[in-house]
């Protein structure tokens, strides 16, 4: 076995994954099929739309693809194809994003979008044994009061349900006023997870975890720019989920080789990498952490290290969480003594 192969035999969980991004090209052919939204007559079609001049040109895109999706049962094919492919990468357990308010606001019902999403976690779950819980991005253009009401709905069903979040037009809506609503999330006993520092700079980082008191910060590129922003993010124990690919196509930043993740993992930081949108990315988890050895020079017991921070910064409950960490730390050694040369 080689070191690239090594790599993506490594047990992996993945934090930051948006069920919408995740729908496979033929599968938006599909939606279309059964919607009055003609768009595309292939799968080359949609790949060259899959093309990003920065990030809020990618939120338009994004916003086509979401609009396509309408019928509840629909989730169920989008889902399981997503851990169909996290599976083929060896990831064990996923945090899975999904925008109820998108779709609620379309007239969509969240109880039977939540109904059909959780068929396709049980469904990979019997099929490829990979686990799933959700988190629901409230969607911060939508405002604080629509943030409420999906609390309350939250609250009328919660099947699989562990985190909220703000995704977004991050440079347009502050976190600042979601502050009541994570105070609220708080006391569902919901963790607390904020997009920042993706299209705006260290304040908005700042502000996510001083005013809405997040465990996680999704993307967090910005901190690379603010060394004590770093130093406070490793004192609290706040975690950041990387999107590398992400960040590069949406033109976050410049290049893998200029992304501030290395920093971030030298400096202690709890440091997990993720895909973001794999299709509308063209990414997959053993990508991203190919990308890493290739562009950046991580190694292997690297890259198994932020594949157990990962483990650590889940929202699993503790017992499961100790017992993924202690199964992936066997997988590695097992894997590790097969291959000595790359350990």
């Amino acid at each position: 076995m080689d070191a690239e192969k090594l790599i993506r035999a490594l047990p992996k969980v993945e934090q930051h994954v948006h069920i919408v991004g995740s729908t496979k090209p033929e599968t938006l052919l599909w939606l279309m099929e059964k919607s009055d939204k003609k768009l595309f007559k292939t799968v080359d079609d949609i790949h060259s739309f899959f093309q990003y001049r920065d990030f809020p040109h990618f939120i338009s895109i994004y916003c086509t693809v979401m609009a396509c999706i309408t019928e509840e049962n629909q989730f169920e094919r989008i889902t399981y194809e997503m851990l169909e492919s996290d599976a083929k990468c060896n990831v064990r357990y996923v945090e899975a994003s999904f925008s109820a308010s998108d779709h609620v606001l379309q007239g969509l019902d969240y109880g039977k979008m939540l109904d059909a999403i959780n068929r396709g976690v049980s469904r990979a779950r019997s099929d490829f044994g990979i686990e799933c819980n959700l988190r629901i991005d409230l969607v911060r253009n939508y405002g604080p009061k629509v943030g409420m009401q999906i609390l309350d709905l939250i609250e009328s069903k919660n099947d699989n349900i562990v985190s909220i979040d703000i995704g977004g037009s991050e440079e347009l809506f502050p976190p600042k006023p979601y502050a009541p609503v994570y105070r609220r999330a708080k006391k569902m006993g919901l963790h607390l997870v904020a997009h920042a520092g993706e299209a705006a700079g260290p304040e908005s980082i700042w502000e996510a975890v001083k005013e809405l008191g997040v465990e996680r910060i999704g993307h967090g590129v910005a901190a690379g720019k603010d060394p004590k922003l770093m130093w406070y993010l490793l004192e609290q124990g706040i975690a950041i989920e990387a999107c590398p690919t992400s960040n590069v196509k949406t033109g976050v930043v410049e290049s893998i080789e200029k992304h501030p993740i290395k920093a971030f993992f030298e400096n202690g930081i709890r440091v997990s990498v993720n895909t973001d949108d794999p299709s509308m990315f063209g990414t997959n988890m053993n990508n991203e952490y190919l990308q890493l050895h290739r562009k950046l020079g991580f190694t292997i017991s690297e890259l198994f290290e932020i594949s157990l921070n990962a483990v650590d910064s889940s929202f699993l409950p503790e017992k499961r969480k100790n017992n993924m960490k202690q199964s992936f730390i066997r997988e590695y050694q097992r894997l590790t003594k097969e291959n000595l040369s790359y350990y």
